[in-house]
């Protein structure tokens, strides 16, 4: 299992902690409900119970008006079952969560449910509903949508998938967040309805969507040469401080045509950890960003092998199913 798709340790700057399960809670000594990031699940060790429940339980437990981060991990049968009923839920519950300002849906491991498998559906009804979250994640791309909406104060956007659909990409692409700093797609494969294309990407590329945003991650693409070269002319990158294409099947081609976009030296940090670049297009993304100060994450794991015909060479995601 990739440590890309392990549990969320931090949300929202916090620690996360599991709220027990019925079988613990009695014996359960509760941390302040400021003081970390809950994570909420059901059934996780054979319970039997819904996930409804288990929330139920943490709502009567914690002084929710005080809580500001929430995790939705596993709910019934989510490889079945997408988890409109826990946004139902959620929603019903928004006046008891004054607080709340970061919501991350579908945190599950491979043994839970393979990322692919995850049910997602409409998502956006809950940011509506939520009008002062800061971040907003969710794992997951099988049904996902994400119909293009205002939210003024939205500052993280991440979705993690093994394949997201071009629909929702171009939702997100297409909405109003002005305080966005931080956006984060993993764009997946086709084979797990990961179907968007660069062009899909057009309207967050040509920088007049999220005037705020200052760290892009265009993830876990088997495109990502298509991708690197739409980035790489794109006006959008003059003002990011961070740029992340790692996770995917990038070559020497969306290397290079990144290097010979738009300038990079301004970076903070750029990273393309898990790729298929040669250790000569490595260097030379060395020479010209770390004079700069740029930090450089090229690590490429077991994806690349240098001394196999490109023909040999499989190339895949670092997160799929």
């Amino acid at each position: 299992m990739s440590s890309e798709v392990d549990h969320l340790e931090k949300w929202h700057g916090l620690p996360v902690f599991d709220f027990p399960d019925s079988e613990e809670g009695a014996d359960s000594t509760l941390p302040g409900p400021d003081e970390v990031a809950w994570r909420v699940s059901g059934d996780e060790h054979g319970t039997g119970e819904e996930w409804e429940e288990a929330f139920a339980r943490f709502t009567e437990a914690v002084d929710t008006t005080r809580v500001r981060a929430l995790i939705v991990g596993e709910w019934s049968e989510p490889y079945d079952s997408d988890c409109s009923g826990v946004i139902e839920v959620l929603i019903s519950a928004r006046e008891r969560f004054s607080g709340l300002r970061a919501v991350f849906l579908g945190d599950m491991h491979a043994e839970q449910c393979e990322i692919s498998w995850i049910n997602q559906t409409d998502v956006t009804p809950l940011l509506t509903a939520f009008p002062e979250l800061l971040e907003f994640g969710a794992r997951g791309g099988n049904g996902l949508r994400f119909p293009p909406l205002r939210h003024d104060r939205l500052r993280t956007l991440i979705f993690q998938s093994g394949g997201l659909p071009a629909e929702a990409v171009r939702g997100v692409c297409g909405s109003d967040l002005p305080a966005l700093e931080h956006l984060e797609l993993w764009l997946g494969v086709h084979r797990y309805h990961g179907d968007a294309e660069a062009g899909d990407l057009d309207r967050l590329l040509s920088g007049t969507a999220f005037p705020a945003l200052r760290h892009l991650g265009l993830r876990n693409s088997e495109i990502q040469d298509d991708i690197a070269a739409a980035v790489a002319s794109s006006p959008l990158v003059a003002r990011l401080r961070s740029l992340d294409l790692s996770l995917g099947a990038l070559t020497d081609a969306g290397a290079s045509a990144l290097l010979d976009g738009q300038p990079l030296t301004h970076l903070d940090r750029l990273d393309l950890h898990h790729n298929y670049v040669t250790q000569a297009m490595v260097q030379r993304i060395e020479n010209a960003l770390k004079p700069a100060g740029v930090e450089l994450d090229l690590s490429a794991g077991d994806a690349v092998q240098d001394e196999l015909d490109d023909s040999r060479v499989r190339r895949y995601t670092a997160v799929s199913e």
